[in-house]
């Protein structure tokens, strides 16, 4: 709005009784919300009220899909096409008597525990380049390890397979060096073990390389000062410092790996699959959804299994090598 000579006027200042109501009002708020805070904090059910949206998420969204699960697999067998209901543990029957399916559970633990065991190998060289090396040394190695995670898994898997087959890279590297009939390794136990290490050795560096950075250096230097090779440096303070972050890692790898389903599938094919191809030859091959919800309810009871006597063995080593330290 314009006066008459052309000139816009401004809004009037606020006054200082306006700003001093608003500073009044503005404390009195603060003090309100100071006060319903205290007296929330002080009750015995805080901490209950705080969890509580994670425990309705996790109820909603694990526990309940877990326990549908779980009851499907006891409720209800296929026969001839034809699914019976009623209470049975047929299902369970079922998977332990036949020798196809044991060997398969077999197979899965195993590639589970080299994958752990030969990412751990590959990982502690890395994860001490991470934690003791130089700025740019660290970070080059960090972003080499992490980059494969930006491209998807079927990707890296259809790599692999390229690589791997009679007339790939690896085959054509070994014919350089005079070896003309190399060993197959598509569609083996070998290349589904090989891109599990390489798919999931990030998520054992990554704990590893934290754990280590956490280790105080003088411990390794008074190592050093008192003649302690690299390698006994490493085998008697680095090690077992560094167990809570293996054990991480290890359970981790451990989980992914035996749960893997492209992976296997890939490269394994029906030659070597695991639970997961199982699991989806049951379902959506078979449309047998009471004996595949047995299968996934074996792989969740063996992978908590697995982990729970990994970490008790493990802490139980690093308590009773720290106590030996002091």
């Amino acid at each position: 709005m314009q006066s008459v000579d052309g000139t816009i006027p401004f809004a009037p200042l606020p006054n200082d009784g306006d700003l001093s109501g608003a500073r009044e009002n503005d404390t009195k708020f603060s003090r309100l919300v100071a006060e319903a805070w205290s007296r929330f904090s002080s009750t015995r059910h805080t901490g209950l009220f705080l969890v509580l949206p994670a425990l309705l998420f996790l109820g909603v969204w694990f526990i309940w899909p877990v326990l549908s699960m779980i009851v499907s697999s006891l409720s209800a067998h296929v026969v001839d096409g034809v699914t019976i209901k009623g209470i049975t543990l047929e299902n369970y029957t079922r998977l332990f008597s036949s020798d196809l399916y044991f060997r398969i559970l077999a197979r899965t633990i195993r590639v589970a525990l080299l994958t752990c065991f030969c990412a751990a190998i590959f990982a502690y060289p890395l994860a001490i380049v991470i934690a003791r090396g130089g700025p740019s040394l660290a970070r080059l190695v960090t972003i080499t390890i992490l980059a494969p995670l930006l491209v998807n898994v079927v990707v890296r898997s259809y790599g692999w397979q390229t690589i791997l087959n009679k007339t790939g890279a690896l085959a054509w590297v070994l014919g350089q060096v005079g070896i003309t009939h190399p060993p197959v390794l598509l569609y083996t136990e070998w290349a589904v073990l090989i891109a599990c290490v390489h798919v999931y050795l990030p998520f054992m560096v990554m704990p590893l390389a934290s754990a280590i950075a956490r280790i105080d250096r003088t411990v390794e230097e008074a190592a050093r000062v008192a003649g302690a090779t690299r390698l006994r440096v490493f085998l008697k303070v680095i090690l077992p410092l560094s167990l809570p972050g293996l054990a991480v890692g290890a359970s981790l790898v451990f989980s992914l790996s035996s749960a893997a389903y492209v992976t296997p599938q890939v490269l394994g094919g029906n030659f070597s699959p695991l639970l997961g191809t199982l699991i989806e030859q049951q379902i959506l091959t078979l449309n047998d959804w009471p004996f595949g919800a047995a299968i996934s309810t074996l792989l969740i009871a063996m992978v908590l299994a697995v982990n729970l006597v990994f970490l008790k063995i493990v802490n139980r080593r690093f308590a009773r090598w720290t106590e030996a330290a002091r």
